[in-house]
């Protein structure tokens, strides 16, 4: 066994910020261990999507069909994953960790004689094989856990926790894998007729470069307003800590932390959060974080590049303004 393969994921018809992290990752790992790195998609991917996937490093392309259906069966695609294994016979498979490649890696792991690491932030060659680092008990610890070269592995990249980084341009050996499916096979499987999402005011933090969050020093949901104007003059998405999301003040696709998510953006704008582990957890490899909060003790201001303190509802109305002003 020898090679890469990494596991893109497209949404609304772009490939997403996970599958450029895989990416990465999987074109340092094919150098440092001088092998194949190889990429495949599922679905209908446009010409402006392929020219981006040059500037990262694959040798080949897989651009597979689902046959005659075009909606997600965990099944079909986890069939159309082993065909091009058994093709290309990889050392290692690198999944993005989203709720897709959460539910296919462990399929793939289970249908191989693959083994699998999860929830991975850093992955690292070494002579006897990959270590890869992973947090355990909700972040408070981070295991080091040696893969044994000789072990084929499916690996799992937490979301957010890896740069994105370019690499020279090269031209792939693209290939257009046509998988076809009988139709009594399809009737048998469970498929995702349809996805209803809540109704989102706000960029998805998980894909924003900037973010403006709030916490419990809000005080009442209706004060989140200054929060929106801000992140609106900032075209950012707006965030919010999990005790505001448990007492039902803002939904839970917008909580950043541990058990919800895990953002890596240019900015981060924390109002009224106190910084707790669990928080920091899911924000800290934001490239600037600037924390805004009365209290001059926060855990926030430990690990935050710029510090407010003072009133919040004095600092961002008056950011707001300036902004405007600006504008």
């Amino acid at each position: 066994m020898t090679g890469i393969l990494s596991v893109l994921e497209l949404k609304n018809n772009e490939v997403t910020n996970g599958s450029l992290e895989i990416l990465t990752e999987g074109k340092k790992i094919a150098t440092e261990k001088k092998q194949d790195n190889n990429a495949m998609v599922i679905g209908e991917i446009n010409k402006k999507n392929i020219e981006k996937l040059k500037e990262y490093g694959i040798d080949s392309l897989f651009i597979c069909s689902t046959g005659n259906t075009n909606v997600y069966s965990p099944e079909i695609y986890r069939d159309v994953i082993l065909r091009i294994i058994k093709q290309t016979n990889p050392e290692i498979i690198l999944f993005s960790g989203t709720s897709l490649g959460k539910d296919l890696a462990p399929r793939i792991a289970a249908n191989t004689e693959y083994s699998i690491a999860t929830d991975c932030i850093a992955i690292t060659v070494k002579s006897e094989g990959l270590e890869v680092k992973r947090p355990i008990y909700a972040g408070k610890i981070i295991e080091t856990v040696i893969l044994k070269t000789k072990n084929p592995t499916v690996i799992l990249l937490k979301i957010n926790s890896f740069n994105i980084k370019k690499q020279s341009v090269n031209e792939p050996n693209i290939s257009i894998v046509q998988n076809e499916f009988k139709e009594n096979y399809i009737n048998q499987l469970p498929i995702l007729k349809e996805t209803i999402f809540p109704e989102r005011r706000t960029l998805d933090i998980s894909e924003a470069s900037i973010i403006v969050s709030g916490g419990r020093g809000m005080k009442d949901p209706k004060n989140f307003i200054i929060i929106e104007e801000l992140a609106n003059i900032l075209n950012a998405a707006v965030g919010a800590s999990r005790a505001v999301v448990d007492a039902g003040w803002r939904p839970h696709s917008e909580q950043v932390g541990q058990t919800g998510k895990i953002v890596s953006p240019d900015l981060y704008i924390a109002c009224g959060i106190s910084g707790a582990i669990q928080h920091q957890v899911g924000m800290i490899n934001s490239k600037c974080i600037v924390a805004i909060n009365k209290d001059k003790n926060a855990p926030i201001f430990k690990f935050s590049d710029y510090g407010i303190i003072g009133d919040l509802f004095e600092i961002v109305p008056e950011l707001t303004r300036e902004l405007k002003v600006k504008n």
